[in-house]
């Protein structure tokens, strides 16, 4: 019995070591991305910088309809400085194409986002542009694609 309650604790603290490490590396991340948006930022504004001129973009190709092979869909993020532009995805199938544009206003979609369209304005934001692959390791803003609800 004793033996069991060792072992449950054991295994106990591993998990737990585990998490904190993988919150220590997310954190982490984190604050690297803040610092890279706040390098940004203070770039645009330390020099004569057209705020409204698009200045980010960032394109992601993929299979949007597993009908047709060679990334022929794509999502492209156009934004300016101050995170406000627009995303426009085209699917693309064998018999037809549907093209879509979403608003992002301060660096937030104020539609859902698919997870390519997520993708490609986060590496516009980090300025990871202009080609982008869905494999690319890129931090989440810890938005989830929603409308900020305080700016509706």
């Amino acid at each position: 019995m004793l033996i069991a309650v060792a072992i449950a604790g054991l295994v106990a603290g591993v998990a737990g070591l585990s998490i904190a490490v993988v919150a220590h590396n997310r954190v982490n991340q984190i604050v690297e991305e803040c610092a890279e948006m706040l390098r940004r930022q203070l770039q645009a504004a330390g020099g004569p910088v057209d705020n409204q001129a698009l200045r980010d973009l960032a394109i992601v190709h993929y299979d949007a309809l597993k009908e047709m092979s060679g990334h022929r869909s794509f999502s492209l993020a156009l934004l300016n400085s101050a995170g406000d532009g627009v995303i426009v995805s085209s699917i693309n199938g064998r018999t037809e194409t549907r093209t879509y544009a979403k608003v992002v206003q301060d660096g937030h979609a104020r539609e859902m986002l698919s997870p390519e369209e997520s993708q490609a304005l986060r590496a516009a934001r980090l300025g990871k542009g202009p080609v982008v692959s869905m494999d690319d390791p890129l931090p989440d803003f810890g938005g989830n694609g929603h409308a900020p609800s305080a700016k509706s």
